[in-house]
């Protein structure tokens, strides 16, 4: 990659761009290399044309310094070695190797230099100029082209002096030239356009698909880190282009709803670095958000020390209200294994509270144009949050509607942790009474008797 490129790109794209074409090298490289044993097992079995007692070959030569050549330029792909000089210097020799061994063509018959002219062979200059594409690279396809035009006009010049004084040099007849060790000029002309040509062509294609690509990976790396900040489900479908993300779109579902919070948060950030505040803060995260993901949950927001997360809004489950229940009831454990972890460290140990509720809701896309979020709304989220603040007033970790509870059962779970009933509690901001059940401990053993009252 040129100066001027790696100028321009930032600092992630290029390290993607160059890690691709690294791997290009090595399949380059793979493919020179199956061509070296496939010419090598071919010129073995196939009869020689040189004469008994000859000394020097040089096909069994070149081949062999070309496949130490490649085998060192394999090592140093696979080491990330590879520099932009010596890949230079490869494509050089590539070409030159094919050049040398149309070459000898005339040595190996003891016919004049204007045989190798006739030699089918030159036809493989073109596969060595289409693998330089494989690197995205324009300016390695201009070298390979460059070299393989200027290599034939070379051979073309040899044969000419080459094969004066033993008959004419040139023929204006094409069955002369097909026929005799003559030279047809339009014959040898054709055969270089047509590389400058095809040349061009290719360097005009990758200028063209190098833009694409800088421009895909660049979209890789944008909707990488798009998963991170929307739910994995809503990220793969922006990915694919399933989407069309405007404000105002938006779908109804039934579906769980999770608010979690950390006890006592405003008054410990007071007393707490900015530095530790922050570190509390990811130890916390990643600690309960894996939990949410691997029971099917997605985390609608982070609202300071809060999560609020929904089951079977962003991609509609059968087992919503069963994956809120087991979520809460693995999210317990873990809370209260990182409260003693820390408390073992003198850290801080906030108690964390969480409410789950289940029903109807909006899932959709508010926002304007400069700034659009994918959240969840409808009764049943404020009903949850609202739950997460009575569970201080209540002196319980965790709470959910009675309505959850039932439709998980339906669902297939099977509450592991301790469960008490609470009948008939009032909920500010809601009209009417609710029962609720309160999760007073994590899972544990399995207890098949449902609540107590």
């Amino acid at each position: 990659m040129d100066k001027q490129t790696k100028a321009t790109l930032s600092e992630r794209v290029r390290r993607r761009i160059e890690q691709e074409q690294a791997e290009s090298e090595i399949i380059i490289g793979w493919i020179q290399a199956g061509a070296i044993v496939f010419f090598g097992a071919l010129y073995a079995i196939s009869p020689k044309a040189f004469p008994p007692g000859t000394r020097f070959e040089p096909v069994p030569w070149t081949l062999a310094i070309y496949a130490v050549f490649t085998a060192v330029r394999l090592v140093l792909a696979y080491r990330g070695r590879l520099s932009d000089g010596f890949v230079t210097i490869s494509t050089v020799v590539d070409v030159a190797v094919l050049m040398i061994a149309i070459w000898s063509f005339h040595l190996q018959y003891q016919a004049p230099p204007a045989l190798y002219l006739k030699a089918p062979t030159l036809m493989y200059v073109f596969i060595f100029i289409a693998l330089r594409t494989l690197r995205f690279e324009p300016r390695y396809v201009l070298i390979a082209g460059g070299c393989g035009a200027a290599g034939w006009l070379v051979l073309v010049l040899l044969a000419t002096v080459g094969s004066s004084g033993t008959a004419p040099t040139f023929t204006h007849s094409y069955v002369d030239y097909a026929t005799s060790y003559r030279i047809l000029r339009g014959a040898e002309i054709d055969k270089i356009v047509s590389i400058v040509m095809v040349t061009a062509i290719l360097g005009l294609s990758l200028v063209r698909a190098r833009k694409l690509l800088v421009n895909s990976v660049a979209d890789a790396i944008a909707a990488t880190d798009l998963a991170r900040f929307f739910a994995p489900e809503v990220a793969a479908r922006l990915r694919r282009g399933e989407v069309d993300p405007a404000a105002g779109q938006g779908v109804r579902r039934e579906a769980g709803i999770l608010a979690i919070d950390m006890r006592g948060f405003t008054a410990l950030s007071h007393r707490m670095s900015p530095t530790d505040l922050i570190a509390l803060l990811g130890e916390y995260h990643s600690r309960l958000v894996p939990i949410i993901q691997r029971h099917r949950g997605s985390v609608d927001k982070y609202l300071g020390d809060g999560i609020l997360a929904s089951f079977g809004a962003v991609a509609p489950t059968p087992t919503y209200a069963a994956d809120l229940c087991r979520a809460i009831e693995q999210l317990m454990v873990t809370a209260e294994h990182w409260r003693l972890e820390r408390q073992t460290r003198g850290l801080p140990t906030p108690a964390i509270g969480m409410a789950g509720a289940t029903g109807e809701v909006v899932f959709g896309i508010v926002g304007d144009e400069s700034r659009l979020e994918y959240t969840v709304v409808g009764e049943v989220v404020n009903i949850a949050a609202k739950l997460e603040k009575l569970t201080k007033h209540e002196g319980v970790p965790t709470l959910l509607t009675h309505e959850a509870y039932a439709l998980a059962l339906a669902q297939g779970y099977r509450p592991q942790a301790k469960l008490e009933e609470q009948r008939a509690r009032s909920i500010e901001g809601v009209a009417h009474q609710v029962d609720l059940i309160a999760v007073v401990t994590g899972a544990s053993q399995p207890n098949n008797n449902g609540p107590r009252s």
